[in-house]
């Protein structure tokens, strides 16, 4: 999953709001330099992405992007998948709206920066500042993602295609979503309830 699902799927818990976001750049035996909630932050990513990757639903919704983009079909739909929670009323009815959440989220972050890795630090004021969190709401953002992600990618063919291909299948994503999601929530929580 991407940024705004692992945000989400922190449950509101400050620590494991930061070691759910910052685990992508905590390798190794790293973790073990962190206080234990971050700790569990940090696990319950790789909880997340474990069941998410393996999951019926998320191979069906990659098939979408695999004959162009083979290995990136997992980081594609993790982006679009985050679109479709950025929109989802149950997640972010209105009352408890998308953007009240993004700016809850940047600010338990910023109360812990002294502990982010290097490359999460420099990234953490551009996600803030351009508030990508909101912005996945919108199919422009996904595409910034999408560039962003072929940017950084060494082998990884232009976002052209992907953004094509998520327009063309936008319906089959949004169900794929649907089917998965509430699973993964779930998931999530009885992952985080569990001692490690």
């Amino acid at each position: 999953m991407n940024y705004l699902a692992h945000a989400y799927l922190s449950f509101g818990i400050p620590e494991i709001v930061v070691g759910n976001l910052i685990s992508d750049f905590v390798k190794g035996k790293q973790k073990l330099d962190y206080p234990d909630r971050i700790r569990t932050g940090i696990t319950l990513h790789r909880a997340i992405d474990g069941f998410t990757d393996t999951h019926p639903v998320t191979r069906r919704a990659k098939s979408y992007f695999r004959a162009a983009y083979r290995l990136y079909s997992g980081p594609l739909i993790d982006v679009a998948y985050d679109h479709f929670l950025a929109n989802d009323p149950n997640a972010f009815p209105e009352d408890a709206p998308l953007a009240v959440f993004t700016q809850k989220t940047y600010q338990q972050l910023a109360g812990w920066q002294d502990l982010f890795p290097d490359r999460f630090a420099r990234l953490f004021p551009y996600m803030r500042d351009q508030d990508w969190l909101y912005h996945y709401r919108f199919k422009e953002g996904i595409f910034r993602s999408f560039a962003g992600l072929a940017r950084r990618a060494a082998y990884m063919p232009g976002p052209e295609q992907a953004c094509r291909l998520f327009e063309t299948h936008y319906d089959d994503f949004e169900a794929c979503y649907s089917e998965f999601f509430p699973e993964l929530k779930d998931f999530a929580f009885r992952a985080l309830e569990r001692p490690e």
